[in-house]
């Protein structure tokens, strides 16, 4: 796929012509809360399987909810597991985010699980699915490779050992950092902020941009994806939905109980 050859994957095309796509984490499992993110104006959501207690059955009307928004959803899936992401394509996912793909090998396995024979191992059953609007798109079999979009996760030692190689790997389209798990395997766990991880993340996001690939990150507010994109990431996310929540209640409470309002409950005692 080239610039020049359009892409039936809006956030895929996006990511080809280089253009920045800001997104937020939807960790809450619900459709309803999803929904109403998409209201907000983001270029892409992530539906998260790995950490949020989401399965294919949460997933699903997730991405029902999302599908009349410009916001396009990307599943990150618990797990590089081939029938796992024959089942979640099938729901209707075009983007999907892989964790924890630390060698070309691995890399090579998640391009072959989202592409059909001959190309792929990725399972027919498009007929009874909702990629295919059963089977009302009949041209689906024959777009279907062209329009996933595979995004795989460094985020150990050993992935930023083998990021050239992983970025070689023909049929991935993207590489997101995740600095969370980096952090921890590095040695510096809980402090993402840490220099020397500072450092490995950007010098893996120009090792990622050279090879001609886009580069993701989540980061929490406008600053540090600032730095990021300035540094040549495509792909950056900027929150995570039940943080924005948890600390909104969070600041409501204690502004009401700093300013003495009416009404507003006293702190719990401990018994």
């Amino acid at each position: 796929m080239t610039p020049s050859t359009p892409c039936p994957n809006p956030f895929k095309q996006a990511l080809i012509e280089r253009r920045a796509r800001i997104g937020l984490w939807l960790s809450l499992a619900d459709a309803y809360s999803a929904e109403v993110c998409a209201t907000a104006g983001f270029d892409w959501l992530l539906i998260d399987g790995e950490h949020a207690p989401n399965d294919v059955r949460s997933v699903l009307p997730q991405l029902q909810a999302l599908a009349p928004y410009p916001a396009h959803p990307v599943v990150r899936v618990v797990a590089g597991e081939v029938p796992l992401i024959k089942q979640v394509l099938d729901l209707g996912a075009q983007t999907l985010l892989v964790p924890m793909v630390d060698t070309p090998e691995q890399a090579r396995q998640m391009v072959s699980a989202v592409r059909y024979p001959p190309r792929g191992i990725r399972g027919v059953g498009s007929a009874i699915a909702r990629a295919s609007r059963w089977n009302a798109r009949g041209d689906y079999l024959d777009v279907a490779d062209d329009e996933v979009c595979l995004l795989v996760q460094a985020e150990t030692v050993t992935a930023m050992r083998n990021l050239p190689a992983i970025c070689a790997v023909d049929g991935v389209d993207g590489v997101f950092i995740g600095p969370a798990d980096l952090a921890a395997s590095m040695g510096h766990r809980g402090h993402p902020e840490h220099p020397e991880v500072q450092d490995a993340i950007e010098s893996a996001i120009a090792t990622i941009v050279a090879s001609g690939k886009a580069a993701g990150i989540l980061v929490s507010g406008p600053a540090p994806a600032r730095r990021y994109l300035e540094l040549g990431a495509t792909f950056v996310a900027v929150g995570v939905d039940v943080l924005l929540l948890a600390n909104a209640a969070r600041s409501l409470s204690a502004h009401c109980r700093e300013q003495g309002a009416p009404g507003a409950p006293a702190p719990s005692a401990a018994y």
